[in-house]
């Protein structure tokens, strides 16, 4: 039996949490700001993902990734949503993408499914999703850091941590 199935789970998993903890260290209105009007906020970028997510793994071993009802422009448009919102859809779009990952098995990591007609096995078309939301999820980070107005709690090793984390690793088998 493969691990990719479990390991792919658990790193988007881990991506996931990186973003909510991320995200709790922002103020609401921090969510919608946008420097120039071409940039997105992490509103948008949630929207985005979620969206995305909705669309490739809806059906995802019998329909094309993109789907018809999908309107990604849209994603990109800042609709005026409060938090709670954002999270509402950003749930919706994890929860469909995580239990399509959860319903597939090692026979059909070679099965093909399209997006955009462009056909990929499972296997690629995960390592597909993995480096895009990875990206976007970096760019949550990065948001948030740059909207944050008290000290940044870091989300792995903090700055001038990492003697002290590899210590306590050694100690602590």
């Amino acid at each position: 039996m493969s691990s990719f199935l479990p390991s792919s789970i658990q790193i988007f998993k881990q991506y996931k949490t990186i973003a909510e903890k991320a995200i709790e260290q922002v103020k609401d209105d921090a969510l919608f700001i946008t420097h120039k009007n071409d940039e997105n906020s992490i509103a948008i970028i949630m929207q985005h993902l979620s969206g995305n997510m909705l669309s490739r793994w809806t059906d995802f071993l019998t329909s094309d990734g993109e789907k018809d009802w999908r309107n990604r422009d849209a994603e990109f448009e800042n609709l005026n949503l409060t938090r709670a919102m954002v999270f509402i859809n950003w749930e919706k779009g994890w929860s469909v993408f995580i239990s399509s990952l959860d319903g597939l098995s090692d026979s059909d990591l070679n099965k093909t499914v399209f997006i955009r007609k462009e056909p990929h096995t499972v296997t690629e078309a995960i390592n597909r999703q993995m480096a895009h939301y990875a990206y976007h999820i970096g760019q949550i980070v990065l948001l948030c850091k740059t909207h944050k107005t008290t000290e940044w709690k870091s989300l792995s090793i903090p700055k001038n941590g990492s003697n002290l984390f590899n210590s306590e690793k050694m100690r602590n088998p």
